[in-house]
């Protein structure tokens, strides 16, 4: 059985070796839930600012912009993201460079790529405690405000993850996790926001989720079911 936690991850893999980038890619691009794949470091490192990975595992030496040189530039933009460094050469220089940058791990071509695996797993606990359970087999992830059923993503539009961040954030304990309608509204829509507006919006979020994840309370709001 696949791990829930891996198949929550979205992994970026960058490789100018083709044939390595597919050989991991069939051993273990499955067990994500989802694995991108480039040959440079600059193309990586636009495809992080535009969707960023939860995991980047990166060869050094490449054209365009090394590993280290991407690693770096991430560690500017979320000093978080563990980075994992493939590389032929055992070079102390490089090893220790890639330490000084923060660096997680560095495999030394070849590898076992059940190994890197294996490694990724073992960062559970780095990303285990920003879970929110919520009812249904839901989770919420505070780091990357996303939300998960049984461990799979699921696609929320902006409005939908803003709606859903406003029930788990604004939900005070005096109105007892209650986000009121009004509220709701003009976060979403502004001006332009109605009743009837509110609760098509609703029926779509459900018809995407489940009933019973969202809880109503006549003429007042929302709340998120969440686990006891």
């Amino acid at each position: 059985m696949k791990s829930r936690f891996l198949k929550s991850l979205k992994i970026l893999l960058v490789e100018d070796e083709k044939s390595l980038s597919q050989l991991l890619y069939r051993a273990i691009g499955d067990d994500f839930h989802s694995f991108t794949m480039l040959s440079n470091g600059k193309d990586a490192l636009q495809e992080y600012i535009k969707n960023p990975p939860d995991i980047v595992i990166t060869d050094i030496m490449m054209p365009k912009m090394t590993g280290l040189e991407l690693a770096q530039e991430i560690r500017k933009i979320n000093p978080n993201t563990p980075i994992i460094i493939l590389s032929a050469y055992s070079d102390t220089d490089k090893l220790l460079s890639a330490i000084d940058i923060g660096v997680v791990k560095y495999f030394i071509k070849p590898f076992d790529p059940e190994e890197v695996l294996e490694y990724i797993s073992s960062l559970k606990h780095r990303f285990q405690e920003y879970l929110l359970e919520l009812c249904e087999e839901f989770t919420y992830s505070y780091e990357k405000k996303s939300l998960y059923k049984k461990g799979r993503y699921v696609f929320l539009s902006k409005n939908e993850s803003l709606f859903l961040e406003l029930l788990l954030y604004k939900g005070d304990e005096k109105s007892h996790g209650i986000v009121s309608n009004d509220v709701i509204q003009k976060a979403l829509w502004g001006s332009n926001g109605n009743e009837n507006r509110l609760r098509t919006f609703v029926k779509r979020f459900r018809t995407k989720t489940v009933k019973k994840l969202l809880k109503n309370i006549k003429n007042e709001g929302y709340y998120i079911c969440t686990q006891p």
